[in-house]
């Protein structure tokens, strides 16, 4: 019997959810023989497709997803004929837009409610005493004023950063992974690109960016769309300055 129905329903979950960075191995292991590298191998193999399987919010059936994955793996006559993947697919296709949908009408419904609260913390941020505002509305504040050169918007720099969410979630800091980043500034999000030209090397400033200025109301993985985002940056070095190809 032909297998191409089966690539096809297995490929198209994959691949789907793979591109939409789903794949995230996570977790710890579970009571299992993992003394060999071909038993980790295995396991690992398993997060990951159990984790794909449950980020989709599909609901799979465990004993026949395994019992699917044995017939393949050991060469067996599989249980559905061509016609019923046939019908697989098309439920499959069916499930997984709808579970898009959802997704979808979620983030915006959150997007839309971060808004609301962003607004209400940029007000009350801005009154605050040693708070500043840029033109394009970034909100700053300078914790240690440095006096070397300043960057412009093709230098490469060196920076440590932390960065928060107006709850206090952190979803980045460079302090934590024990080094620096380097980048170029106008390869950063416009409230970055904006504030780091204000900044001498050797100053840390407190960054308040608004959503605009950000990821905007789509987000992304780790930061909900529309949310204000709080950082601590510090400019340790202006590597280069870069100057711009005019093209004529």
């Amino acid at each position: 019997m032909k297998t191409s129905r089966i690539n096809t329903v297995a490929g198209m979950a994959f691949l789907l959810f793979a591109a939409a960075g789903l794949l995230i191995v996570q977790g710890t292991a579970a009571a299992a023989d993992l003394e060999t590298e071909h038993n980790r191998i295995s396991y690992a193999i398993g997060m990951q497709l159990g984790t794909m399987l449950k980020q989709s919010q599909l609901d799979v059936n465990l004993p026949s997803l395994m019992e699917g994955i044995g017939d393949m793996l050991e060469g067996k006559e599989p249980a559905l004929n061509e016609e019923q993947l046939q019908e697989v697919e098309a439920a499959l296709q069916r499930k997984m837009q709808e579970a898009h949908e959802a997704t979808a009408k979620q983030m915006e419904a959150e997007a839309a409610e971060n808004l609301g609260k962003s607004k209400e913390y940029l007000a009350e941020a801005e009154k605050k005493e040693g708070v500043n505002k840029t033109e394009s509305a970034v909100l700053y504040s300078v914790d240690k004023q440095g006096e070397g050169k300043k960057p412009t918007a093709t230098s490469k720099v060196r920076v440590h950063d932390r960065g928060t969410l107006i709850d206090g979630t952190e979803f980045d800091s460079s302090y934590k992974r024990g080094e620096p980043v380097t980048f170029g500034v106008n390869q950063v999000i416009p409230g970055w690109t904006e504030a780091l030209q204000l900044m001498n090397e050797g100053s840390k400033y407190t960054l308040i960016i608004p959503p605009d200025l950000a990821y905007g109301p789509q987000g992304n993985q780790r930061i909900p769309g529309n949310s204000v985002l709080l950082f601590e940056v510090e400019l340790l070095e202006v590597l280069s300055d870069t100057p711009e190809i005019q093209i004529q």
